[in-house]
């Protein structure tokens, strides 16, 4: 299946989260990532409500933890880690699986020496996360600037090595990150080993060292049709993957609508 929905509360709802999600679910989307970017606005007892309507809904609910995250910087590493640990809690009474972050900066490091530290600090979440049972995939984020740890390699191979993490694919990231290039079938087949994934999309404007601003999918930087072709020819209208696409652009629950109708079209 492919379920889209926006990145945060729809611009036309009137009220709090819960609203949020019958809003997402009224106009015909099917996701919500809850944006804990600035803090962890839900509490114990209303991610437990949050998801019980999300449920009921079947709207799929996913956290994007704080941006204030930097596993590359041990001065940061403790504070990085307890920001993404308070997500992972709440996901999980909230029933939001996938608790993505960015995970570092390159800084005066090498890439290898980068990698060494983002990988001690997921084993670190991981060992917290086990610990506490909870039920969420720590979900590394593709990055867009140059300076940023997070190509597809890199959290490939810390998804890898560490069990229970996850890529998120941000394919305007990426896009970004490569200079206005994309082979959508290369990168959903490094992805073919997981039944489900988590995914991003938006236009995006970039310059020689990356991401700079997300913009309308109307852009078509990169293009949203080409993805939809490429999902469809491997199998994931169906029942046997799922893919689930956070739109992000500025116009989210419109462009979310845009994205939907795009797939149905491709679907007849």
């Amino acid at each position: 299946m492919i379920y889209i929905g926006s990145a945060g509360i729809p611009s036309i709802t009137e009220g709090d989260t819960l609203q949020g999600i019958r809003d997402v679910k009224k106009i015909g989307l099917d996701a919500m990532e809850l944006e804990f970017v600035r803090s962890v606005y839900l509490k114990k007892d209303n991610a437990i409500e949050v998801g019980k309507i999300a449920k009921e809904l079947n709207v799929k609910l996913s956290i994007h933890a704080s941006y204030f995250v930097n596993l590359c910087n041990p001065e940061k590493v403790e504070d990085s880690k307890k920001r993404i640990l308070s997500s992972c809690e709440i996901g999980h009474y909230a029933g939001a699986k996938y608790i993505v972050f960015h995970p570092g900066y390159y800084g005066k490091l090498s890439k290898e020496q980068a990698y060494e530290f983002v990988k001690k600090g997921c084993e670190e979440l991981m060992e917290e996360i086990d610990k506490n049972k909870w039920n969420v995939f720590p979900g590394l984020e593709t990055t867009g600037k140059k300076s940023q740890f997070g190509t597809l390699d890199e959290i490939l191979k810390i998804c890898d090595e560490v069990k229970g993490c996850r890529p998120v694919i941000d394919f305007a990231h990426i896009f970004a990150r490569q200079g206005g290039k994309i082979d959508y079938s290369e990168v959903l087949d490094k992805m073919k080993k997981f039944k489900e994934i988590h995914t991003h999309f938006s236009g995006i404007e970039f310059t020689d060292k990356g991401e700079r601003r997300h913009l309308p999918i109307s852009s078509n930087n990169p293009d949203f049709k080409e993805l939809g072709k490429e999902l469809l020819n491997k199998g994931f209208g169906g029942k046997e993957k799922d893919i689930r696409i956070i739109c992000e652009s500025p116009l989210i629950e419109q462009d979310g609508l845009k994205m939907k109708e795009i797939i149905c079209g491709l679907e007849k």
